[in-house]
């Protein structure tokens, strides 16, 4: 009985004491990027020619690793750019080529490249959706664009653009979902037609919704002051939707903010996170995650400044 209390009592010494993993990117002499660990080991060789600023000794922030340029002696794959890697040092995928570096994270989730068609992975590198096809969108309310039988085509100065093909619409299960008439200002118009609403919540989530409706008309004052023409309430109501849930290494719900247009478009523009027991909220401005609270106030001291400056402004902001 003693051993056992013993061997008990220790789980929680042993737990903490526990070395904490620390990758670091290094280069080799002739300037080629790899990373190594905190004792010294290579995790993955130096073999990558880097474009971004990266300096020696930088740490591993992320969930995986990533290179940001091309690999020695490897051929170019088309619409592709840099190399994942997890990190014990297996390769993953290679992201999709998107404003002059990687893809973004999307909605939880970023383009990969295989074989010349395009996929989806998450921020901790699992393959979520196969590459199939032969051009994807990034996700938007749910949904994103596809192709298959398509081609790039250059429109100049730098710009291509994609033309030809089969195209559909498939959801974050990688199914190909087909339009309907719509019913809701929550179904999505792409293409000019419409699909059903993609999101359905628990009562947890309901709950954490909530929060940002309860505050939609100080939101959505925020969200319209310096928008034209006029509009009425109803109009500048916001949709408060899940967009990403907890996982490994990301405790958060991501809660996309989405206002309905004049043309009946969806545009997204602010972003909150939510702990996974719903008592932390923030807001993300660019990388950076700030506390809700902090954030609100900053943002009503700005409308009302602008308001200030900009008296003919035709959506009021009203605390």
């Amino acid at each position: 009985m003693k051993k056992t209390l013993l061997l008990i009592a220790m789980i929680p010494i042993l737990s903490f004491s526990q070395k904490k993993e620390v990758l670091k990117y290094f280069f080799s002499k002739d300037t080629l990027a790899g990373v190594k660990d905190q004792d010294g080991k290579i995790i993955v060789p130096a073999q990558f020619k880097i474009y971004s600023d990266l300096e020696d000794g930088d740490l591993v922030k992320e969930e995986t690793i990533y290179f940001d340029g091309s690999k020695k002696g490897e051929a170019i794959e088309k619409n592709a750019w840099g190399y994942v890697y997890d990190k014990k040092g297996n390769f993953l995928y290679r992201p999709f080529f998107y404003d002059n570096g990687a893809d973004y994270f999307k909605e939880g989730v970023r383009r990969f490249v295989k074989n010349g068609k395009v996929g989806f992975a998450d921020r901790n590198g699992k393959l979520v959706i196969e590459a199939q096809h032969d051009f994807v969108s990034y996700f938007d309310y749910g949904y994103a664009v596809f192709c298959d039988g398509c081609e790039w085509q250059k429109t100049g100065e730098g710009h291509k653009s994609i033309v030809g093909g089969t195209w559909g619409v498939l959801n974050n299960k990688g199914e190909t979902v087909k339009p309907i008439a719509k019913s809701s200002d929550k179904d999505k118009e792409i293409l000019g037609k419409y699909y059903p609403n993609p999101f359905h919540y628990n009562e947890k989530e309901k709950n954490i919704l909530q929060f940002f409706d309860k505050q939609n008309a100080t939101l959505s004052g925020l969200y319209y002051i310096s928008v034209y023409p006029e509009m009425s309430d109803a109009e500048k109501k916001l949709l408060f939707e899940i967009v990403e849930r907890p996982k490994d290494n990301f405790p958060y719900y991501q809660i996309n903010t989405y206002a309905l247009s004049k043309d009946g478009m969806l545009s997204e523009r602010f972003t909150f996170l939510v702990s996974d027991d719903g008592k932390e909220k923030y807001t993300m401005d660019y990388n950076e995650k700030i506390p809700y609270e902090k954030w609100l106030t900053n943002e009503i001291k700005e409308a009302e400044q602008f308001q200030k400056e900009h008296p003919d402004n035709t959506n009021k902001f009203v605390k």
